[in-house]
């Protein structure tokens, strides 16, 4: 597979439909570091490492420098939004990043302006931008967008292009007919078909364009049938959903370790207070529940209570947002958990998690940005579910059920990389060592 890939060659464009904090802190962190004002911390594509062949041949590099990924120096930005503000000015409004980092990149921020956003009001009650696309009918507003796509590359010389939504969590809705299949999904958008939600019509013109498309928000977007089998007739990588950050992603490290020692749980209450635009979307009950679904799926699946009904039968899992504004992007999160152990004697775990939210979801876009580039460059198409490390939800093939477990995200992520360039995939068995060593005896 190695020999099938393309080098990164020219300019990869990213685009970002919903240019506020998490995406302005992404933009303006990438641009600090290309300057050496900082350092991308959190970013598996530009820190982490990956070991290859056995342990006593100690090779371990990062990579950024095993797999060819775009070069941070080589990507151009670009987005919609219901707001005018140009990056920098979003960035400061988002109050997530200090002005001493945001100064010495002003200039580059300042050029990247927001282009007029796809936007219904009845998908997220809470948002009031002027800045939206005037077409009236949703295919006229996906061919806009295809055209804004055109257009970007063009007047950037860009060789390849990527989108990835950092927008608002839609009201939740459910698959339906006109989600079935890819003619019934072309025919709802000229019938403005009002279960078509603007980010399907982001997806859809992104898969037309042939330009990879993952999914940061819980929203149902490109998880329906008609986008799937259109992404695997365009040679398109598209997956989601929802960037796992803050208290989901602490649940993805503890579940996993709780359920390895075969410990008991018999109730787990998740609150989180955010302040930022986020939190005042989903301080909405249609917006809040696809986030609520999105978060209370983990667990189930993660600790299998149908298979370990004595450990997991009787778990109460419950989880609550709520809008606070003199957090803003400051999301603080506490986690109540019931456990028992031996003998089924009760103990207890608290969690208080004091996290930012963009400043641990700015790396995640950066990184699907560099390895949806990647998987399209490797000929990979449909959905990617090796970069479930990211998502909260992750999509899957129809009937397989996600795998939230983090350690085993990360194994298929790195097994996957190893696969593109012909190393041995590994299993951490780890019996031929000793094996050897009784043979040599």
């Amino acid at each position: 597979m190695k020999e099938q890939i393309e080098l990164a060659n020219g300019k990869l464009g990213i685009l970002i439909p919903g240019l506020g904090a998490v995406a302005t802190t992404m933009i303006a962190g990438v641009e600090a570091v290309k300057k050496g004002l900082a350092h991308p911390v959190g970013s598996l594509t530009q820190t982490g490492n990956i070991r290859l062949g056995k342990r006593t041949e100690n090779r371990f590099p990062k990579i950024k420098d095993f797999v060819p990924l775009a070069d941070l120096n080589d990507i151009v930005f670009g987005g919609w939004d219901v707001y005018e503000d140009n990056v920098y000015e979003a960035a400061v409004n988002a109050k997530v990043l200090e002005l001493g980092l945001l100064q010495p990149i002003k200039g580059e921020l300042e050029k990247i302006k927001p282009m007029k956003a796809v936007f219904d009001k009845a998908y997220i009650k809470n948002l009031d931008g002027k800045n939206i696309k005037s077409e009236t009918n949703k295919y006229d507003l996906a061919l806009a967008v295809m055209k804004d796509i055109e257009n970007f590359q063009k007047v950037n010389g860009c060789s390849r292009m990527v989108m990835v939504w950092c927008g608002s969590t839609e009201k939740y809705i459910e698959e339906t007919d006109v989600h079935k299949d890819i003619y019934s999904f072309e025919a709802g958008l000229r019938d403005n078909d009002p279960m078509i939600s603007p980010s399907m019509i982001y997806a859809y013109a992104a898969i037309k364009k042939g330009v990879p498309f993952a999914n940061g928000a819980p929203n149902l977007t490109c998880d329906i049938p008609a986008l799937v089998s259109l992404s695997k007739e365009m040679g398109v990588p598209i997956g989601g959903k929802d960037f796992k950050t803050g208290q989901t992603l602490m649940k993805t490290i503890l579940a996993p370790g709780l359920h390895a020692r075969a410990l008991g749980i018999r109730g787990w209450f998740s609150t989180n207070i955010l302040g930022n635009r986020d939190g005042w979307v989903l301080d909405d009950p249609d917006n809040f529940r696809t986030k609520e679904v999105s978060k209370l799926g983990v667990l189930e699946d993660i600790l299998r209570p149908d298979a370990n009904p004595e450990l997991y039968g009787e778990l109460y899992h419950k989880i609550r947002i709520n809008y606070y504004p003199p957090h803003g992007d400051n999301k603080e999160s506490w986690d109540n958990i019931d456990i028992f152990g031996w003998l089924g004697y009760p103990m207890q775990i608290k969690i208080n998690f004091l996290c930012r939210d963009s400043i641990l979801a700015a790396p995640i876009v950066l990184d699907l940005a560099l390895f949806f580039d990647l998987a399209k460059r490797a000929n990979m198409s449909g959905i990617q579910e090796w970069l479930s490390f990211y998502f909260k939800s992750p999509q899957t093939a129809e009937g397989l059920r996600p795998e939230h477990d983090i350690f085993k995200q990360l194994i298929k992520l790195q097994n996957t990389l190893r696969h593109m360039m012909g190393e041995d995939l590994i299993t951490h068995l780890g019996l031929d060592y000793y094996q050897d060593l009784v043979e040599a005896l």
